[in-house]
């Protein structure tokens, strides 16, 4: 019969094979889960009895992910918006039948709404992940189309502005509600390249004044993964800005970036953005400050594998995006084939030529 949890209607039943079935109807009407249920019911008879894999629709795929899986991802929020879009294609589609042919019609569909290859790629990831884990976890035997069918997407986008820049648009911030709080945030999203939601859930705890270090646990990166950044002075002086706040209005509060009453800061994605719109900065986002810090690190020549470890990326791939940023590393590798070239008008003998090359590349 089925049962609520909180407003959502859940089935459960024992099939004809004795396997006890529990799962979310994804509805809050009591009728529908109800004929759910006996349509579950029958499907399993028909599979044991007759060995009939029964339909499954994208509804019941989707239904099952995001009921058990998807619900404890850190962007599920995002992942629902995700399958929002999908949903306008695929509803009542049997996913046993799902061809090449359909993944190719939606993302040509997407590709005439106007949205970007790399959008519809993480869409259509969301539509391969969910139809994985009912084949894994719930052996249903649905096909994948969606593997190898990726659109190419360009090079990653790289928008950054200088100090320069960032001074400007914080002296126009001042100047705005909330100006003091917006202007910390950006100060210590150049200094530390954190990313927006790492920053808004900062908590106090987290931070080590004395060994200049910010401490953020898996639950907290969008990697997973635990890492310290360490703090200089332009990160320091955003920090203590926040401090001298939370002691004079909310000195309980865990938060780091706080309204006045120590809540949370929510977004402060408006203020920022009409920031950006009065200094005349074009075709910039919040999380192109982290883009900022990153090539401000390359161009002073801090290796590529050390901004990876600070920023967080999984790969180093990832990272080599900021890697034109310094084009003195090529410019001195070059220099060495004129020295060759200096060498040779002297000698010809290679040893000579040899003894020059080491000169040059002699630390």
């Amino acid at each position: 019969m089925p049962y609520k949890r909180g407003k959502t209607w859940w089935i459960s039943f024992t099939a004809a094979d004795g396997t006890y079935v529990r799962r979310s109807a994804g509805t809050e009407d009591y009728a529908a889960a109800k004929a759910l249920e006996q349509e579950h019911r029958g499907a399993a008879w028909r599979q044991k009895e007759l060995g009939v894999d029964p339909p499954r629709t994208f509804e019941e795929v989707m239904v099952e992910y995001l009921g058990n899986a998807a619900s404890s991802q850190k962007s599920f929020a995002t992942t629902q918006f995700r399958v929002k879009s999908l949903q306008r294609h695929f509803a009542g589609m049997m996913m046993n039948e799902l061809s090449g042919r359909d993944v190719r019609e939606y993302s040509a569909a997407r590709t005439k709404a106007g949205k970007s290859s790399a959008t519809i790629n993480r869409e259509l990831a969301a539509l391969s992940a969910a139809i994985n884990w009912c084949v894994t976890e719930l052996e249903w035997k649905l096909p994948n189309p969606v593997k190898g069918r990726k659109l190419k997407e360009p090079e990653g986008r790289v928008r950054w502005i200088t100090r320069a820049e960032v001074d400007g648009l914080c002296r126009i911030v001042r100047k705005q509600r909330f100006g003091d709080m917006l202007e910390d945030f950006i100060r210590l999203a150049v200094n530390t390249g954190c990313r927006k939601e790492e920053m808004l859930g900062l908590e106090w705890r987290r931070v080590d004044f004395a060994n200049r270090l910010i401490y953020l646990d898996g639950e907290h990166t969008k990697a997973a993964k635990r890492r310290s950044i360490p703090l200089n002075e332009g990160a320091l002086a955003a920090l203590k800005g926040r401090m001298a706040v939370r002691a004079e209005y909310c000195p309980t509060t865990p938060w780091v970036f706080t309204r006045k009453n120590g809540a949370r800061v929510a977004d402060p994605s408006t203020g920022f953005d009409n920031a950006c719109i009065k200094a005349g900065i074009t075709d910039f986002t919040i999380h192109d400050l982290r883009h900022t810090c990153a090539a401000w690190l390359v161009s002073a020549g801090v290796p590529l594998i050390e901004i990876r470890d600070l920023l967080g990326h999984s790969t180093i791939q990832m990272t080599e995006k900021y890697a034109h940023l310094a084009p003195a590393r090529v410019r001195n590798a070059v220099s060495v084939l004129d020295m060759g070239l200096s060498q040779s008008r002297y000698s010809e003998n290679p040893a000579v030529l040899q003894e020059g090359y080491l000169r040059l590349v002699k630390p």
